[in-house]
């Protein structure tokens, strides 16, 4: 079956974290509210298309609004095995999606976000690509191969992080800071901080995974 459909999920994080979701709107999206994320679509003027958790970060108020709101409510006791988001990711998978973006998923207790992040891995295992999106950052993980980036003025920084024991080979074409096979240790900031000097670059490595972050400062 052909993937097509780019879902956004929105969870729960500290609403400073969440950028302006109307900016992200686009045609035949669809969008998931895991428990507070539902609430946070609708004061973005947004009708989700599906509100799923457990809705105990939410007030009875805001949650009888969710239900009458959403086009479709799911809710789950509060014991259970997956978290919010994860629920919202499964009910993502059931539409055969090519891109889930994430949103609310960062900020606030560390353990959360790192979880989070974590969810990329079976994603990008099952061909779909994922993205999280915060107020600072786009962060993706991304196999072995040559790859592309377009400039993003939004987004200034690139940073390439490893998250297997070694990434292998990495070569960076049209940065401001170019590599050549170079191979990079887990905990290594080597590729920290880096910019295109080109409207579009490549980077390749041979083996290991890579975090890619896409950045930029408070100010910008």
């Amino acid at each position: 079956m052909t993937k097509s459909k780019k879902i956004a999920v929105v969870g729960g994080s500290p609403k400073a974290y969440i950028p302006d979701l109307k900016a992200f709107d686009q045609e035949d999206m669809v969008w998931i509210g895991a428990d507070q994320g539902a609430e946070v679509l609708i004061e973005n003027d947004i009708v989700p298309d599906i509100a799923i958790g457990d809705f105990d970060s939410v007030s009875k108020v805001s949650k009888e609004r969710i239900k009458q709101t959403s086009q479709s409510f799911v809710e789950y006791p509060d014991e259970k095995d997956e978290t919010d988001l994860e629920l919202a990711i499964n009910e993502a998978l059931k539409q055969n999606p090519s891109h889930i973006v994430l949103f609310g998923v960062t900020g606030g207790r560390i353990d959360h976000s790192l979880a989070n992040i974590q969810l990329l891995y079976p994603l990008m295992q099952q061909g779909i690509k994922g993205t999280i999106i915060d107020q600072q950052n786009q962060v993706e993980l991304v196999f072995a191969g040559e790859h592309t980036l377009k400039l993003n003025e939004a987004y200034p920084y690139v940073s390439f992080l490893p998250v297997t024991l070694e990434v292998s080979g990495i070569t960076l074409k049209g940065f401001y800071y170019p590599l050549d096979e170079a191979d990079v240790p887990y905990g290594s900031t080597l590729c920290i901080s880096n910019q295109l000097i080109e409207d579009e670059g490549t980077f390749s490595f041979h083996s290991g995974i890579l975090l890619v972050i896409r950045s930029k400062d408070l100010n910008q």
